[in-house]
């Protein structure tokens, strides 16, 4: 039996962040395809798991949790000694990694996820993007990214010198917005440029990847 399960859907962002922790910590899993299209996110059986009706959510054995970032704190540490390892052991290197999750839950991913709502998922759905959205948010994600460019200018990875759930859960929100206009600001930025071109060849989010692809 799967030491745990993923109910999510691969198209969702914040499936694909759960998807790449489990895949990068190589841990026997099942993945529950949730199809949100048929509105089995928002049923009685799906809303005991997240009562938000929202993906993914993950059952451990007894445990039960949702919101992808908590998630992935919890694989990482419950499964430390497999796989990657997305989190360090000595505090005051962890507390600075902390820094850096915080950095993209606050600063970054508001605007990256605004961006890829107007840029990559309206056209989808056969919308045309909000033009005062986009340069809003284009000018805030570029503040972010200035600040990376300094981070990134002095240590490999956001968190320190080796790759952590701070980088990590970047890549979902990186995959859509490559797919854009937007892509120009990472480019424009040798070292966020080399970061990404790092973070998004890992084996384990290739994996995340074609997994969508078959959906």
């Amino acid at each position: 039996m799967a030491a745990i399960k993923v109910h999510g859907n691969p198209l969702s962002t914040a499936s694909m962040r759960v998807l790449a922790t489990v895949y990068e910590k190589e841990i026997d899993h099942e993945f529950a395809f949730v199809d949100m299209r048929a509105g089995e996110h928002k049923k009685e059986h799906f809303l005991s798991l997240n009562p938000f009706g929202q993906v993914p959510a993950l059952e451990d054995g007894d445990l039960k949790l949702f919101e992808s970032r908590a998630i992935n704190k919890y694989i990482a540490c419950e499964y430390a000694v497999k796989g990657t390892q997305l989190i360090y052991l000595d505090s005051k290197k962890m507390a600075i990694t902390s820094v850096w999750m915080e950095v993209e839950a606050q600063q970054y991913d508001p605007a990256a996820s605004k961006l890829g709502s107007e840029l990559a998922i309206k056209p989808m759905l056969g919308m045309s993007a909000d033009t005062a959205v986009v340069e809003e948010n284009e000018a805030k994600l570029a503040k972010v990214l200035d600040v990376y460019e300094s981070r990134l200018a002095q240590s490999k990875y956001l968190g320190g010198d080796c790759f952590t759930l701070a980088d990590l859960h970047h890549l979902p929100t990186l995959h859509y917005l490559f797919g854009t206009q937007v892509k120009k600001l990472f480019d424009s930025r040798p070292h966020v440029s080399a970061w990404v071109a790092d973070i998004t060849a890992r084996p384990a989010w290739l994996k995340v990847l074609a997994l969508q692809s078959q959906q």
